[in-house]
């Protein structure tokens, strides 16, 4: 399976020496998932802050089979250049019905591109584990889980989906934990591709920002298990 991950972002360098960036964290996460599964993973990266994009133009998109948009620090609404030319890529990807994850802030793209709205979260900074309740089963969600846990870090949330959009899960902090528009297009709050140590150096380089109270309440529950290597499966199922 051959997969096009749009990065959004860098890890910190202090972070990226320890745990490896943006890249390495997918690289690691599908090379997981993909240990029991009967056929390879490769996935090729482009930069989308740098302007890098796969060229759709040739047949069959060179030969992609889904792509994947990944997290950032940044808003999905925030009027930056990168960001406003992956909004229309994204539109591109929907009108040419190719198969396209988002994580976080890609999932969040996906409603700002299509015409749903993003926005701060009333409730506060979603950190640490968390569950989120699947509301509508899918064939591609084998194994099989009424409920997931992943890691979560955002701020923002969708508040209104795109048309012919629907939910699949959330929770009481995120009710659009996970969504679909159309039939090729998921949206996944949550991080699969975090690692506990990971998010735990990632909240603490955000002190300042986070406070050390929601740190507090958020690492303990780091300890807690997680479905990240389902969540992948999921992923590659739904690119099949």
């Amino acid at each position: 399976m051959k997969i096009g991950l749009l990065q959004c972002d860098h890890v910190a360098d202090e972070l990226a020496e320890l745990h490896g960036d943006v890249p390495d964290l997918f690289l690691n996460l599908f090379r997981r998932a993909a240990k029991d599964l009967p056929f390879d993973v490769s996935i090729d990266i482009f930069n989308v802050m740098n302007g890098e994009y796969p060229d759709l133009s040739v047949p069959h998109g060179n030969g992609y089979d889904g792509f994947i948009g990944s997290g950032s620090r940044f808003s999905v609404y925030d009027q930056i250049d990168w960001i406003l030319a992956f909004k229309k890529f994204v539109k591109k990807l929907f009108a040419a019905e190719k198969k396209f994850v988002g994580i976080c802030f890609g999932h969040q793209m996906i409603a700002e591109a299509l015409g749903g709205a993003c926005g701060n979260s009333a409730r506060g900074w979603g950190l640490g584990t968390r569950e989120v309740v699947i509301r509508r089963p899918m064939p591609w969600m084998k194994p099989a889980l009424n409920a997931y846990r992943l890691i979560v870090s955002h701020a923002d949330q969708v508040d209104t989906l795109p048309p012919n959009a629907e939910i699949l899960g959330g929770n009481d902090h995120c009710p659009c934990s996970m969504y679909m528009a159309g039939s090729h297009f998921l949206g996944i709050q949550g991080h699969p591709e975090f690692t506990p140590a990971f998010a735990e150096d990632l909240m603490i380089s955000r002190l300042e920002r986070l406070g050390a109270k929601v740190i507090d309440d958020a690492v303990p529950t780091l300890k807690e298990s997680t479905d990240e290597i389902v969540i992948a499966k999921w992923i590659l199922n739904f690119f099949r």
